[in-house]
Formats: structure tokens, sequence, C-alpha cells
């Protein structure tokens, strides 16, 4: 079969197609013929060598997510039969074939599309759970959004608006500001300007946001950790900037012990989640599917690539300039 595959860490040329051979479903797996396969930020941090909580052993087919039609199944796999389309988790996604867990697989809804299905699960998923389980956000509570015209935000923003939240996204350009504005937001703001922490806390009041999400870098949790009001929840999900910088101890002191009342940091991983909280996962989920289907949420703008150009996926997923989410076709 066709991939594409990264033999050294590096920039996207790394990237290159491969025929490696087909992969055989073992016990619990069914082979998917991948339709879609999604592109994200953790697919570039492996390309770079940067950190990751598995291992990357070289040589190295990314993608964590896809969409597709099953057409074999391992041995004790009944369901999902062979000719279902479905989605879910992989570890190999940027190919013509991959493998899936019988048990985790969800079928791909006929309104939704497997193009929208792959991009639907590391991203609004985490979004659901961010919110909904880590920071168990309330109704007439205030959420601050960064990269809020990408994929995560999408779902993020109208998570948040369903809950009765008022969000308030974080965005680079007035472009990007226009298209957080259409997933829902209610205001924007430049987060890379300067002033940007004062303009937040005016938005509030001078309460300080109840909830705020932040995947930047440890230099922007400091930041962010300023537009926190009593009892607000920080959560970090991810570093797309690096991790060149260190966490601020200052900061951080200042937060345990002498806080606002009850701020927390709350560290975030979405596999931690299928691991350990495996129940409330699948439940919070299954809402988010049910809320697509019905048109409760929408999923954002969609981009697709051939697989070949998935180098060109990744420039412009790291270039800040893309909206919604990437998406590649074998």
């Amino acid at each position: 079969m066709k991939a594409m595959q990264f033999s050294e860490v590096g920039e996207p040329e790394v990237l290159r197609p491969v025929e490696v051979p087909d992969p055989v479903p073992g016990a619990g797996q069914v082979l998917v013929r991948v339709e879609s396969a999604s592109v994200n930020f953790s697919d570039t941090a492996r390309r770079r060598g940067g950190w990751f909580p598995e291992p990357t052993p070289l040589p190295f087919i990314p993608g964590g997510e896809v969409a597709g039609t099953v057409v074999a199944l391992g041995e004790g796999v009944t369901t999902p039969a062979a000719g279902t389309q479905v989605f879910g988790l992989t570890s190999a996604g940027y190919a013509e074939l991959a493998l899936l867990d019988a048990a985790s697989t969800v079928p791909v809804p006929s309104s939704l599309g497997s193009d929208a299905a792959a991009g639907l699960l590391l991203v609004g998923v985490t979004a659901s759970i961010m919110l909904q389980g880590a920071a168990r956000i309330e109704s007439g509570e205030t959420v601050f959004v960064p990269a809020a015209s990408g994929g995560l935000a999408n779902y993020a923003i109208q998570i948040a608006k369903l809950a009765g939240a008022t969000v308030i996204g974080g965005a680079s350009t007035p472009a990007k500001r226009d298209v957080a504005l259409g997933y829902g937001a209610d205001h924007v703001v430049d987060y890379t300007a300067e002033g940007w922490i004062d303009e937040v806390l005016a938005l509030t009041g001078g309460h300080g946001v109840d909830v705020a999400l932040e995947m930047t870098g440890p230099a922007h949790v400091t930041e962010t950790l300023r537009i926190l009001g009593p009892f607000g929840r920080l959560v970090v999900y991810g570093a797309a900037a690096g991790r060149d910088t260190h966490l601020d101890g200052t900061a951080l002191e200042s937060l345990v012990y002498d806080p606002a009342p009850g701020q927390a940091l709350i560290g975030f991983n979405v596999g931690a989640w299928f691991q350990h909280r495996l129940p409330q996962t699948i439940a919070l989920m299954e809402e988010l599917i049910g809320r697509a289907v019905s048109g409760q949420i929408t999923p954002p703008l969609l981009t697709t690539y051939p697989l070949a150009e998935a180098a060109e996926a990744h420039r412009l997923l790291e270039s800040g300039q893309s909206r919604g989410k990437l998406i590649l076709n074998p």
C-alpha cells in the first residue's frame, strides 16, 4: 500500500511517499481502507522530533485518526462488518489502509461524511472533554479559547455556547478573528499583541475568565494565568510553539501560595481520558456525535489534500495560516 512516512525528524519535506506491506488485523482489530485522514499538531510534533507522550520509532507513518471502509476483520471480531464506513483512532493513518480497534470504531453518519468524521475525534472530543470533563464548565461562566479559527476551537466555542457560557476567542489576525466570530465567539482579541490580558480583563469587568484553554507553550501559560478569575481553571493541552522556554516558577508560586480563591492549573492529555476515564469519554463522544448529526454543532471548514501532499498540509498547519481542519485523502 501507499503511505507517507518519515525516516528522520525534521521539516515537512522529510515526509515522503513509500510502498509498505498491507497491515494485517490482529485480534480485536479491523482493517480499514482509508478515505480521510486528519492532520493534527501531534503529527507535526512527532515529525519534528518534539515531545510526545508515546515513542516515535523510525521510520514512522503519522496519523492518529481516520475514516474509511472496513475491509477485513481480525480474530474474534464480528462487528463492524466488512463494508461498514467507520471512523476512529489509529497509529498510522497517513496510508491507504489502517488498523483500528474494533470496539472503539464509530459508524460514520450519512449526514456527516468521511472528511468531517475523520476530524471529529481528536479535536472535537478533546474540546468536549476539556470543557465538560476537565474544566466542568457551567452556565454563566466565561471561557477563553486560543487559536480561535482552528478546528479544535470550532468545537470548543460551540460546546461552550451550548453550555450557556460566554466565549472570548484569541486569534492573531483580523481574518482569523472573523472566523472565530463566525463559530459563535462573543468577543475576540489578538492574543499575540501587547495588552491582550488587559483587554480580556476589561471584557470580564475585571473579574477574569472562569475557564481558559492554552496550547501555545510554557511562556504563554504564564500570561494566560493572569486572565483567570476566582476559581478559574486553566487547561493546558499542548505546546504548538515548542517547549524551549520554561514555566515561570514565580507565577506558579503565586497560583499555589497567594492565589485568587481556588484557581487550578490542569494538564490535559486526551489519551489519559481514554485510558482512565473511558465511560465518561465514551459518553461525551456519543453526545458530541449526536450534536453533530442533529446540526447543533457544525464541523469546521475542511481543507483537503491528496495523501501525497501531506508535507504541504504540515507546512500550512505549522505556518499558523490554516483555518478549520486539514484532511488527507489517499
